[in-house]
């Protein structure tokens, strides 16, 4: 008599036999829905500006950023991403440029609400990076160190800021202690109790940031140790997680993601509340350059990364291929 339960009675391969089978059966689905695209918008130019190490990617002009962002609402991407880069001569020690309404990033935001309203949703990064003319995501001491309680008091303001401008969701991206409930207090105190805060829950000390420092024209001399998160380190993302919910974070995020997808399910199983997982720069650009050579299929490793991130628990990714998979999807 055959089992049943094992071979020869049981083939899983019956469940692969034909591409709709496969489809039929399969556990996860990307869907545009779940994707949101990073965008840089950059001061002071007159035409896109090509990041070398993003090959696809550009520092966007006001004019192409409005159209990046109906592109994306017309293949059915959830949201987009604003990132500033301000003109070298307007960064200070203060990053006060991040917090003017006239800023780069505020201007940014305006244009983007103006040209798809809700349609699309409007996240902004809200960190003193780009800004500064030291390049770290905050304020320094008189050693040089950066003021964790001090670096607050300029978030606070640049929540408020982002909010005046009508952005729906803002992105605290320092892993400064205590920053999500700073910034929760600074938005409902000002009349924005319905913007929301996606909090950088694990953000990691990354080898893969490098592309994204040539995005941002970031100025940072050393690194950002002290306050991102040791890569060795799992038990900290849980701590972080459970601090962030108790200061009022709506949704939670993993960054980067593919390093780090141990770290996401994990975060995921724990919380009731959507979980995000950015693919960062370094991810998108060894993908494209691997292409490049000819060493593997991009089309096929870019939606394998991305079920793989969903897969570990994320309902929302952030990708720089957002709307070309989106409109393949």
């Amino acid at each position: 008599m055959t089992k049943y339960g094992s071979f020869p009675g049981a083939r899983p391969r019956r469940l692969r036999t034909t591409p709709a089978m496969r489809r039929m059966v399969a556990e996860y689905r990307l869907h545009p829905a779940d994707l949101i695209l990073p965008a840089f918008v950059r001061e002071g130019v007159a035409a896109p500006v090509p990041i070398n190490a993003m090959p696809g990617v550009v520092q966007h002009t006001r004019d192409t950023l409005r159209k990046a962002a109906v592109e994306a609402v017309e293949a059915g991407v959830a949201g987009i991403m604003l990132f500033g880069v301000p003109e070298e001569a307007k960064k200070d020690a203060a990053g006060t440029a991040g917090t003017d309404p006239d800023g780069i990033l505020q201007v940014a935001i305006r244009d983007v609400r103006a040209e798809v309203g809700d349609d699309l949703v409007i996240m902004s990064d809200l960190c003193l990076d780009e800004y500064t003319d030291h390049g770290h995501c905050g304020v320094l001491d008189a050693d040089g160190r950066v003021d964790n309680d001090a670096t607050l008091e300029r978030y606070a303001e640049m929540a408020q800021v982002q909010a005046d401008a009508g952005v729906h969701v803002v992105g605290p991206s320092g892993m400064m202690d205590g920053q999500v409930g700073v910034i929760r207090d600074a938005l409902d105190q000002t009349g924005h109790e319905d913007v929301s805060i996606l909090a950088y829950t694990a953000k990691y000390s990354s080898a893969f940031y490098g592309p994204f420092r040539e995005a941002v024209g970031s100025s940072l001399k050393g690194d950002r140790k002290t306050y991102q998160q040791d890569p060795a380190n799992l038990r900290e993302s849980l701590r972080e997680l459970a601090l962030d919910l108790d200061e009022g974070a709506d949704m939670v995020m993993v960054k980067p993601a593919l390093p780090y997808l141990d770290v996401l399910a994990k975060i995921a199983d724990a919380v009731d509340v959507p979980v995000a997982a950015y693919q960062i720069s370094g991810e998108y650009a060894m993908i494209e350059a691997a292409a490049e050579k000819g060493w593997i299929d991009r089309d096929k490793a870019i939606l394998e990364t991305l079920t793989g991130i969903k897969r570990a628990g994320a309902n929302m990714i952030l990708t720089y291929w957002a709307t070309e998979v989106a409109r393949g999807l």
